[in-house]
């Protein structure tokens, strides 16, 4: 066999099997990257969906944060400023009180001063009598004289 009959039947053959492959084979072949690329096109599309989604997402929650902290701010002023107004209060009851405990104090004392006067004019009211029995050598009428030693002791 000669070297060009062989090259004609293998041109022939090969020219025949590109002829199947391009008739049966290639559109196979060409539907199934195109159905790769859809795939590769629907993951790109998908991922950036996923990107905006995300961008949103950091967004809400950029916004939550920033409401949640005003919020908590809020919450902080509201509670100084009860804390303030308890202090307030407690200090204002405790000036009440306090002056509540002088008066009552106050009064105590006035009491016991005047209730040391009476025991102090009642002693000098019965010194007086015995240095006046003493000096009269007799007995003298102690609550006629007890009223005048009274008024004047009040004088002085």
């Amino acid at each position: 066999m000669s070297i060009t009959i062989t090259l004609v039947i293998q041109g022939i053959a090969f020219f025949l099997v590109a002829w199947l492959v391009m008739k049966f084979g290639w559109p196979h072949i060409i539907a199934a990257i195109e159905e790769r690329q859809a795939k590769i096109a629907e993951g790109l599309a998908a991922a950036d969906r996923a990107r905006q989604e995300l961008a949103d997402a950091d967004a809400r929650v950029a916004d939550e944060i920033r409401k949640a902290r005003a919020e908590a701010a809020a919450i902080v002023d509201k509670a100084q400023q009860q804390a303030n107004q308890i202090v307030e209060k407690a200090r204002n009851d405790a000036i009440v009180e306090a002056t509540k405990q002088k008066a009552i104090a106050a009064a105590d004392i006035e009491a016991q001063a005047h209730k040391a006067r009476e025991e102090l004019r009642s002693q000098v009211a019965a010194l007086a009598v015995a240095g006046a029995q003493k000096i009269l050598k007799r007995e003298i009428d102690a609550n006629a004289h007890k009223a005048l030693i009274d008024q004047l002791v009040a004088e002085i």
